[in-house]
């Protein structure tokens, strides 16, 4: 099992050239023997209410988000967010906006 565990962000795209936001991350991730991988995060910093009341709206309005890593500047891995009463974040592999799914995930 290969194990990421470091900062990341997650950037929210109303399409495919219109990037709204981003948030830093602390991240998890685990990828087991087939290629499925999990992960958990927390917000880097604590979002401010301007920032929390952003984030609260693309949640409602759309919880996907490319999560980039270190060294990446475009793609991205698409994943699900969810959130937790505490702020933690579990991330989930989704299918393209396209419905196929193509994704890559290398760890360092």
């Amino acid at each position: 099992m290969d194990r990421f565990v470091g900062q990341a962000r997650l950037e929210w795209w109303a399409n495919h050239a219109t990037r709204l936001e981003e948030y830093g991350i602390d991240i998890s991730v685990t990828v087991d023997a087939v290629g499925t991988w999990r992960a958990t995060g927390r917000h880097a910093d604590v979002l401010d209410t301007t920032r929390r009341e952003g984030w609260d709206f693309l949640m409602e309005t759309d919880p996907h988000f490319s999560v980039m890593f270190p060294g990446e500047d475009n793609g991205g891995i698409l994943v699900r967010v969810f959130e937790a009463e505490d702020g933690t974040l579990t991330l989930v592999e989704a299918p393209s906006r396209d419905g196929s799914v193509n994704i890559t995930f290398d760890l360092p």
